[in-house]
């Protein structure tokens, strides 16, 4: 175990603090007074311990450690019956959806079906793909030039009826 060395004034801040005041800082030896109070504060807050609160200082967990004394413990929080019971539906609700969610896998990917839709003897158009998938176009067709032809080695071919949308299909 460290022992944190303190200075006389330090140790009188503390102790003062902790007896009279439930930790706040607010009494200084006759003789600290000004910048000498300002760089105590400064002493003590550098090696956390005490911290701000407002204007007000307060001896940190650290404090209490380095004068030999218990922590505090935190007030208890008083239960909110509504709270809890919003907390406890959207608990429900998120179980629910997680029980419902089909996870991902190789098979049922965004890419996997794509290439699903490819491998359709219509093929598929840009828009439809963007459609399954919610990508945008420009994410569609780096697909193809990407995952498709250059890391799987697909040989996608397209074709563009007179008036209609380009469609594409895997070779």
């Amino acid at each position: 175990m460290t022992t944190t060395q303190l200075t006389p004034a330090q140790h009188a801040i503390l102790a003062y603090a902790l007896e009279h005041t439930d930790g706040k800082i607010d009494w200084f030896p006759d003789n600290i007074k000004g910048g000498a109070r300002k760089k105590v504060l400064d002493g003590l807050f550098n090696r956390a311990l005490i911290t701000p609160s407002g204007t007000d200082w307060f001896v940190a967990a650290e404090g209490y450690d380095a004068m030999g004394r218990a922590r505090p413990a935190p007030a208890p929080l008083d239960s909110d019956p509504e709270i809890e019971a919003a907390v406890a539906a959207a608990e429900a609700t998120w179980a629910q959806e997680n029980v419902e969610a089909k996870p991902r896998t190789r098979e049922n990917s965004k890419q996997a079906t794509v290439i699903r839709m490819l491998q359709r003897p219509e093929g598929a158009t840009v828009r439809q793909i963007c459609d399954a998938t919610g990508w945008q176009a420009h994410t569609v067709r780096g697909t193809f030039a990407g995952a498709f032809k250059k890391k799987l080695g697909l040989t996608i071919v397209s074709d563009k009826a007179q008036g209609g949308e380009r469609v594409y299909r895997i070779a």
